[in-house]
């Protein structure tokens, strides 16, 4: 979710939430959903939408749409209907991206669904928030993959060199609803507040490849970058797996470190982790979902390197080296030979087009190893020889256009491997 400054009046609410919860952990909230349709939070909610962006949803209205006709009509009519209870979800329009072995599906709701969503979310998340694991990183505020990435040094520094690399399979598309429901109602005792979460995930899914007929959706929240509440759904479902864990661990039952990024984990533990896997593989069935049988694996991080959040861990000489998983790298080279297909663009438009991805990626990834990096930049090079050959039907790649760091001294490209002296100080000791 985009970055904005909080009103006031709206901080303070989230506040005394918060501490409420911290303060009394079987306190259930009452008196929520009056809250939702609050003019500062669904203008906030609004604010905070707009700033996320995203394509339209079913009804084809996007965000230039309502600016043009005024955003305050649209938050009234919202308003009016969540405070009568008429409110109710539109369908959500499924999406298909590429990702390594197939396809991932995305949910696009409207854009007056992304809002109502943003404005539960920013009322409920601090009751939530107060329960979650510290080894609980995804979709929280303050809290980034980085951080995962430290406690899994963390806890390589203390020993812990075996782990349980854990795939739940689909995990999105399988939430059951109604376990999921009971875990929002041990801090939601508001019937209206949960019957709109519960409209959320029952919203239909309109598939294009299904003639965009609505389907119920039985199970699962959908994901995607503009589910504003699906993300925050998942970690209340998975913070079950996370507090029972905390829970054997301090009654001596089982030993080491969950380490999760929304449905990304791995366990790692001083010992075998023979127990903790067998526990682990209940508590999944238990609530409803299953492990990936060929991605979920144990290891010695001391003979094997394992994969977490697009990064590959090698653990050394009593020291962790990163680099880019080899999955990674296929999606980052696909995604720039991708750009570099558009032969109609100047090169000072591909210059352009490729740098805000490159510095992306580049902070993403600034803790692993600088030949990787460094072969990045010999790749995008590559790339721009052989783009700038084919628009101008060349026989040859344009090799006098790279050379001698030309892209990068002349024409402004951004590099992979920055000099030390622009190198974000928690990658300077990467090799």
């Amino acid at each position: 979710m985009a970055t904005l400054e909080t009103p006031k009046k709206l901080r303070e609410l989230q506040r005394a939430l918060y501490l409420r919860a911290k303060k009394e952990p079987s306190f259930r909230a009452y008196a929520l959903y009056d809250k939702v349709y609050r003019d500062d939070v669904l203008a906030h909610a609004y604010a905070l939408a707009k700033a996320n962006g995203g394509v339209a949803g079913p009804d084809k209205i996007t965000f230039a749409d309502i600016e043009a006709s005024g955003s305050a009509a649209m938050l009234e009519e919202l308003r009016e209907e969540l405070k009568t209870k008429r409110y109710r979800p539109g369908p959500v329009r499924r999406v298909y991206i590429p990702k390594s072995g197939g396809e991932r599906p995305l949910g696009i709701p409207s854009i007056r669904d992304r809002v109502v969503q943003t404005a539960v979310k920013l009322i409920i998340e601090p009751l939530f928030e107060a329960d979650f694991d510290e080894n609980s990183y995804g979709f929280r505020p303050k809290r980034n993959a980085h951080q995962a990435l430290d406690a899994i040094r963390e806890a390589l520094d203390q020993g812990m060199n075996w782990v349980i690399d854990a795939d739940i399979e689909a995990y999105f598309d399988t939430i059951p609803h109604d376990r999921l429901m009971k875990t929002v109602a041990e801090r939601i005792v508001d019937g209206a507040m949960l019957a709109l979460i519960k409209m959320f995930l029952e919203a239909p899914v309109v598939d294009e490849r299904d003639d965009n007929r609505p389907r119920r959706n039985p199970k699962g929240t959908p994901q995607g970058g503009v589910m504003v509440i699906s993300p925050l759904l998942a970690n209340i479902y998975l913070d079950l797996l996370d507090r029972n864990f905390r829970r054997h661990v301090e009654e001596g039952k089982l030993s080491g470190r969950i380490v999760r990024y929304a449905d990304d984990l791995v366990l790692l533990s001083p010992e075998p982790p023979v127990r903790e896997m067998s526990w682990m593989s209940q508590l999944v069935t238990r609530l409803g979902l299953a492990f990936h049988p060929s991605k979920t694996r144990v290891l010695d991080a001391r003979r094997e390197r394992f994969d977490f959040l697009g990064h590959a861990h090698r653990w050394q000489s009593q020291r962790l080296y990163l680099d880019i998983s080899r999955k990674a790298k296929g999606r980052i080279r696909d995604e720039l030979r991708r750009k570099t297909r558009r032969f109609w663009l100047s090169l000072e438009e591909m210059v352009a087009l490729l740098n805000p991805y490159i510095r992306g990626a580049r902070q993403y990834f600034r803790r692993v190893r600088r030949r990787t990096l460094s072969q990045l930049d010999t790749f995008v090079a590559v790339r721009i020889a052989r783009w700038w050959a084919r628009k101008h039907n060349a026989r040859r790649p344009a090799w006098s256009l790279v050379q001698k760091e030309a892209l990068f001294r002349h024409h402004g490209l951004e590099r992979w491997d920055l000099p030390l002296a622009r190198r974000p100080a928690d990658s300077r000791r990467a090799k």
